[in-house]
């Protein structure tokens, strides 16, 4: 089952018919309160979610999902005709798959439909995942250093668990912008590196642990540079 959360109801119509004549089950949703009720009813397999809505706003329900254990990994790909790269980054920090700017083709939306829901569903969650002083847990979305919980957006977490996942595994960076940004992201590979830096910054003397390959990427070892 898909939801799409989009007020244009001429918009919302053609998605629907699409995504039933490519084989998904699909409902819409002309504002967030009634998607929020369907949400009680039905976990879909994935959310398209308009940022302009009438009442709370795509960006708000994202941060709702995001907040909630219980739909927290529930698969979202906003649609909006917000094309900026602050836009765009600002979605898919705040948790978002993939991030389709209008106007649109069809094709292209079930492509990256289709796409979102293979990464999703390779993902396998370890509850618990160490390195180090870094310990995190994935279910209850929590990192830990040396005992001391340290707060993560929600694209450092997911970096840092494909990470974990990969110990002592060479990611390149253009591993990393599909896995994390979703295949289609725009952005050049100083994103990955940003973020890195970053989340070593929080990590503090956990950092060390994610090391640099030179001309290529990073990994989870040692906490020695190669």
């Amino acid at each position: 089952m898909i939801y799409c959360v989009e007020d244009d109801e001429n918009i919302r119509e053609l998605v629907i018919y699409t995504l039933k004549t490519t084989g998904f089950k699909a409902v819409g949703f002309g504002d967030g309160e009634s998607f929020r009720a369907a949400l009680q009813e039905e976990k879909p397999e994935l959310i398209l979610m308009d940022i302009m809505l009438p009442g709370e706003s795509g960006m708000e329900l994202l941060a709702r999902l995001k907040g909630d254990r219980h739909y927290k990994n529930i698969p979202v790909i906003m649609l909006t005709a917000k094309s900026s790269e602050y836009d765009k980054v600002l979605g898919l920090d705040g948790g978002a798959d993939d991030y389709i700017t209008k106007p649109f083709g069809m094709m292209e939306l079930i492509s990256r439909i289709k796409a979102v829901l293979r990464r999703t569903g390779q993902r396998e969650d370890t509850d618990v995942l160490e390195a180090g002083k870094v310990r995190m847990d994935v279910d209850r979305h929590e990192v830990w250093v040396d005992g001391a919980q340290v707060a993560l957006t929600y694209k450092e977490f997911e970096l840092l668990k494909l990470l974990l996942l990969n110990r002592n595994i060479v990611l390149s960076r253009d591993r990393l912008l599909e896995d994390i940004w979703g295949y289609d992201y725009t952005g050049e590979t100083r994103t990955v590196d940003v973020h890195v830096r970053t989340l070593r910054q929080k990590l503090g003397e956990g950092g060390s642990c994610i090391e640099t390959v030179r001309g290529i990427g990073y990994r989870i070892g040692d906490g020695h540079e190669a």
